[in-house]
């Protein structure tokens, strides 16, 4: 009687974890969205006194937005944005969005221009106005 050679069961496939490089990763829990839309901010400064500037948004979210900077302000800040809205956006009308919020983050300041970076986090309540036309 002849034994018959035992036959080599292959090693199962290991999984292997595809690799996802061409994504990045977002750890925030909204999408930001690059919309350089013009501003005005308003808020108070440490010392007490208050402040009024025109900015460019970096980038905004339904929870906050980035932007740039001139006037010294803290975190905790509270701070009033006027958003324009792109006639494209509002159907050819001219709206302004009305947001408060509390700075949340600041970065520092560039050695070039001085401007410091800066996000703020949305409160819940807003406002949409409609500018009168001029006669």
């Amino acid at each position: 009687m002849t034994k018959k050679p035992a036959s080599k069961k292959a090693p199962p496939k290991k999984k292997t974890k595809k690799k996802i490089s061409d994504l990045k990763f977002n750890r925030r829990r909204e999408w930001r969205f690059d919309l350089p839309l013009r501003a005005e901010v308003v808020g108070m400064l440490p010392q007490g006194k208050q402040f009024k500037e025109d900015i460019t948004l970096d980038n905004i979210s339904c929870q906050g937005a980035y932007f740039c900077l001139d006037s010294g302000v803290v975190v905790g800040s509270k701070l009033n944005l006027v958003i324009d809205i792109p006639g494209d956006l509002s159907g050819g009308k001219k709206l302004k969005l009305l947001l408060g919020g509390l700075t949340v983050r600041l970065e520092e300041p560039d050695i070039k221009d001085k401007r410091q970076g800066l996000a703020i986090r949305f409160s819940k309540k807003f406002n949409i106005i409609t500018e009168k036309k001029k006669k």
